[in-house]
């Protein structure tokens, strides 16, 4: 709290007054970008249902137009997405409660869009499974998206092309999202 309000170069008691509290604060913060996040997600996939005219859509199609908002905010810089997206990244491993909730509720309309997609592009997996998938696949690329820079360790690689981070995920996550269940 103390780096924000000294970034914007306002008194501490400034965050209680114009927003009763810093629980308050972050769940402006998270709702503002959420919504921003998930309009993009929903304008993608209407777009695409628009072109295939009721026919199921492909499943790269169907991540690409998950996934692909979250990386062009990871890529903004200036106007503070990609600020968002590494605080994003950090709700996921330790979330508060009132984090977690948000979250849900934000997600809530887009998820049952992208279910739908996905089930009507592979009938053959069954809903839950589709949506445990996609919970998987939102962590990873979260996680993922916001932290590149720790794969520098790794790979040695010091910049990570945005096209090239987003064929890496679609091409791991077309796997785990096609692959046939299962029978236990």
């Amino acid at each position: 709290m103390r780096m924000i309000t000294a970034r914007a170069e306002v008194n501490l008691a400034a965050v209680n007054y114009y927003f009763g509290s810093k629980e308050e604060l972050f769940h402006r913060i998270f709702h503002r970008r959420l919504m921003q996040l998930n309009a993009a997600r929903i304008e993608a996939l209407d777009a695409l249902e628009s072109v295939a005219a009721g026919e199921p859509l492909k499943s790269r199609e169907i991540l690409q137009a998950f996934f692909r908002p979250a990386l062009s905010m990871s890529e903004d810089r200036e106007g503070g997405g990609a600020t968002f997206m590494r605080l994003l990244g950090r709700s996921y491993t330790a979330p508060a409660q009132f984090v977690s909730e948000l979250m849900a509720s934000e997600y809530k309309k887009v998820m049952k869009r992208y279910l739908a997609a996905a089930y009507r592009a592979m009938p053959e997996i069954p809903p839950v499974e589709l949506a445990w998938r996609l919970h998987f696949m939102t962590g990873a690329a979260t996680y993922a998206i916001s932290g590149v820079d720790a794969l520098a360790l790794i790979t040695g690689e010091r910049e990570c092309d945005p096209q090239r981070l987003m064929d890496r995920l679609i091409t791991f996550f077309l796997e785990g999202l096609e692959a046939v269940p299962r029978r236990d």
